[in-house]
């Protein structure tokens, strides 16, 4: 909201070198990720090795993975190593943002703002290793196994990056559950009681979209599903010691 004692010129002034922080904390972002790309570039075959191994392991002895495109053996690896690499300056791409939005917070959302940017991404990673650990072989395995008589399965690895990205975006967003729950109850968005009212929708929910983002197998679904049902289950438990912030709240602390 604008400031009314600010006249257009001061208005201007300001929303221009807001523009110029951002682009400034912009830069800084990806240059970081650019930073960390070229230290990892010399270690992309070995970074997708680390991701193809689930389905390789999955296969019969000597099976191998193929490139039906003349350039996917160069940037096939370049895009994985790229992902590893803003998964490693996120901490910092996020101070950016974080250093960006801060001065315009109540106090009381810069103090919820960082634990959630944290527990975001900590969630986020832990959804990505469940996916690569627990629900990778299990699926390949699943797969491979029902492989017909004379078909040998050769996965195009350009193929392959894309569903490994599908199921990690799919199973890093099922993990921020929790967070999401914990949100709208600090906020008083939605109250605790509602939440719990439509717990039985939420798990009817929570297959439905095990059945959309993984494969077609009943184990992988059950294996998005049930995690989603019992992260909500968690966000639950811990929105329980959760104060809720009223308006009234804000606008006190405006005032102060």
């Amino acid at each position: 909201m604008a400031d009314p004692t600010l006249s257009p010129d001061d208005t201007q002034e300001t929303f221009i070198s807001h523009l110029v922080e951002l682009r400034s904390r912009l830069l800084r972002a990806i240059v970081a990720v650019v930073v960390v790309l070229l230290c990892l570039f010399p270690f992309a075959k070995n970074i997708y090795a680390f991701l193809a191994a689930p389905l390789l392991r999955s296969l019969p002895q000597g099976s191998t993975m193929i490139a039906t495109d003349v350039t996917g053996t160069f940037f096939v690896p370049l895009k994985v190593t790229l992902m590893a690499a803003f998964l490693i300056a996120l901490p910092y791409v996020l101070y950016q943002m974080w250093a960006f939005v801060a001065p315009g917070l109540y106090k009381h959302e810069q103090r919820l703002a960082a634990p959630v940017i944290v527990s975001s991404v900590f969630f986020f990673l832990l959804g990505m290793c469940f996916a690569y650990f627990a629900v990778f072989p299990i699926a390949f395995g699943f797969f491979a196994g029902y492989t017909p008589a004379g078909v040998q399965m050769m996965t195009d690895i350009d193929k392959y990056l894309s569903f490994v990205l599908t199921m990690f975006i799919a199973f890093g967003l099922t993990f921020e559950v929790p967070v999401v729950v914990i949100v709208l109850v600090r906020l008083g968005v939605v109250s605790l009681q509602t939440l719990r009212s439509i717990r039985g929708y939420v798990i009817v929910g929570a297959f439905i979209i095990g059945a959309i983002f993984t494969p077609p197998d009943i184990l992988s679904q059950v294996m998005l599903a049930v995690p989603l049902w019992l992260l909500y289950e968690l966000g639950l438990l811990v929105a329980r010691f959760i104060t809720v912030t009223t308006r009234d709240d804000e606008a006190a602390e405006k005032a102060s």
